[in-house]
């Protein structure tokens, strides 16, 4: 009989449990719900306004290098003020200003974009631009808003990518930034943002590699430096960058661009340095690296003459950005940007985690460029 009433009482208690559990549940996801109507309603769901940043820059002689512009309000530099403090207009002056031939820049973004929108703006840039010879693409933050699966986001990406690079140009893209730091965004909503972000941002990585571009950090690029001096680096809406924040975004792309189009860098021709953190592993294991330390680019590599492992593409992590590197507005932060440091683990984990003691240089490492 006490046996008996024992095991009703602990099946009462466990249904108890499990109804509060339920419960707690649904209430989480109902705070989720209303924190995100709130955060669309702060931010708003209307794309914001844009520069008309195309046409030539730098007054070099020469054939000019032909640059696309593809993607969100990031490519379309919403909030940087006037055209001149664009991606697009700083990255086309550094690259004019570094190698001494004119730069003809040709924007297709699109404020509000989501990576399904990337094929339309490919068929519009190439029309424009059919001779392109370096592609850039800013995408990602409204798949995360819109809560697009990360693989079909990075499917079209992918997408993208190979149809530029078909087209013989050299693609870089600056993945996903870390939606985390936009403060009219609550908490805990705000901490699954980072973690969709920089899962998004991972894929993204994976998919660039794959397809033969170039992969840059964004991240949290500015995470730091925006909780020191938020007003400075957001711009009036408080979601999208300043023209401070465009310029230290650009240095952080320049010198992937200067490489692709084989223009000499401080990097040009290095192997990576493991005591930075640099390193060649297989495309996954760095890409999972690269979107918890900003600033740093994902390429292909070959070792020892192939280009994939027994574990996929072999890729080269290089943390090329230096700060102040770029042409950039006097109110640009100068000094070194921390990285994320110890980065909160991922809502899902697809791969391993690597070991975070660096293993031997490969033997012999060399440069995989597609064209």
């Amino acid at each position: 009989m006490h046996e008996s009433t024992t095991g009703r009482g602990l099946l009462s208690t466990a249904a108890v449990g499990t109804g509060a559990l339920a419960a707690s549940g649904a209430l989480a996801v109902a705070l989720l719900g209303i924190e995100m109507e709130v955060a669309r309603r702060t931010i708003g769901e209307e794309p914001g306004p844009g520069y008309a940043d195309d046409g030539r820059y730098g007054a070099g002689a020469g054939q000019p290098y032909r640059m696309l512009l593809l993607g969100d309000s990031i490519a379309a530099g919403v909030g940087a003020g006037s055209p001149a403090n664009t991606i697009g207009a700083i990255v086309a002056t550094g690259v004019a200003a570094l190698s001494g031939r004119p730069v003809e820049l040709r924007n297709v973004s699109r404020s509000g974009a989501v990576s399904a929108k990337l094929p339309g703006q490919v068929r519009r840039g190439l029309a424009a631009a059919p001779d392109t010879d370096v592609a850039v693409i800013m995408i990602g933050a409204n798949d995360v808003k819109e809560r697009v699966p990360r693989e079909v986001a990075a499917g079209h990406l992918r997408d993208a990518v190979l149809r530029l690079r078909e087209a013989g140009a050299e693609v870089v893209v600056g993945t996903c930034p870390d939606l985390g730091t936009v403060r009219p965004v609550l908490q805990p909503l705000r901490t699954l943002m980072q973690r969709w972000s920089r899962q998004l941002a991972e894929a993204q990585t994976v998919a660039v590699v794959e397809s033969g571009g170039r992969a840059v950090s964004t991240g949290d690029l500015l995470g730091a430096a925006f909780r020191e001096a938020p007003l400075e680096l957001f711009s009036d809406d408080r979601l999208h960058p300043s023209a401070a924040g465009y310029a230290t975004a650009a240095a952080a792309l320049l010198p992937s661009v200067l490489d692709a189009l084989q223009l000499p860098t401080a990097d040009s021709g290095r192997a990576p340095d493991y005591l930075r953190g640099e390193r060649v592993e297989p495309l996954q294991q760095v890409a999972h690296r690269s979107v918890r330390d900003p600033g740093t680019e994902v390429s292909g590599a070959e070792v020892e003459g192939r280009g994939w492992s027994d574990l996929g593409r072999w890729a080269r992590l290089l943390r090329r950005h230096r700060p102040g590197a770029a042409p950039t507005p006097e109110t640009a932060p100068t000094g070194e940007l921390d990285s994320d440091g110890t980065p909160s683990p991922s809502l899902e984990e697809p791969w391993p985690r690597p070991s975070s003691s660096p293993p031997p240089a490969p033997p012999s490492v060399g440069p995989s460029r597609a064209r």
